[in-house]
């Protein structure tokens, strides 16, 4: 199964319009708000920091090189094109790889973990913008990816944010600078409820090994200069042991 071409092309005029450099779209917050405080979460879990690291739906890469100053492998996994340029041009040093990926597609993910045999995942904000049907094969494809040693760390917004997000859509200036390209795009996140993100792990065969709460810094303020953040969980998860 792989995602419809609406969706693979919504993304593909996202990133291709999209401005360059690091805090340009909506999601793409300074590392020390984002990847770096999932770290602290997540590192005590994983089992073996040799193993390559997977920026799962790295967009345009400024998580991904952080990573890259932290893991020996690091690969920025993306659907669109379009980001991958942004990541490539943004990373002049290859700091990280960068590869094409359909990430609802198990044979696609079977022919990665083939390459790089078993890897760690960051996975932010992915599993809510999958169509309804999608989010099971997405599943798949990080157990795929995982193989028996590896971890993922997931974050997710929860139901709640789509009320932030209504609410910034719905005031009387209409939706932030930065949020108008995603809406435009049909982008609109989708409502997964928290309580399914386990079981769609477990579904694909993966256990929870931790869970909690962590907010989704965004890159865009109110008008009142406040920064909007998305309420969220976080999940680390991978094989029992």
């Amino acid at each position: 199964m792989s995602v419809t071409s609406r969706y693979r092309n919504a993304w593909e005029s996202f990133w291709s319009e999209a401005p360059e450099g690091p805090g340009a779209v909506f999601w793409d917050a300074e590392p020390m708000l984002t990847a770096g405080r999932h770290l602290a979460h997540f590192e005590p879990h994983v089992v073996d920091p040799g193993l390559p690291m997977i920026d799962l739906g790295c967009g345009n890469g400024t998580q991904t090189r952080y990573l890259a100053e932290r893991f020996g492998q690091v690969v920025g996994a993306d659907l669109s094109a379009a980001a991958l340029d942004h990541a490539r041009r943004a990373d002049p040093g290859g700091q990280a790889a960068y590869r094409q990926l359909d990430a609802t597609d198990k044979a696609e993910a079977e022919t990665l973990h083939a390459e790089l045999g078993d890897a760690n995942l960051y996975v932010r904000g992915v599993l809510h913008q999958c169509e309804p049907d999608d989010r099971q094969p997405l599943a798949d494809t990080l157990a795929a990816l995982l193989g028996e040693r590896g971890r993922a760390f997931l974050v997710e917004p929860t139901q709640e944010s789509k009320a932030v997000l209504a609410d910034l859509v719905q005031g009387p200036e209409g939706p932030p600078a930065k949020l108008a390209p995603v809406l435009r795009h049909g982008l609109t996140p989708g409502s997964v409820p928290e309580e399914a993100v386990p079981e769609y792990l477990r579904a694909a065969g993966l256990s929870v090994l931790a869970s909690g709460e962590l907010p989704l810094i965004s890159t865009e303020y109110t008008a009142d200069g406040t920064r909007i953040e998305l309420p969220s969980t976080w999940v680390v998860a991978g094989r029992a042991r």
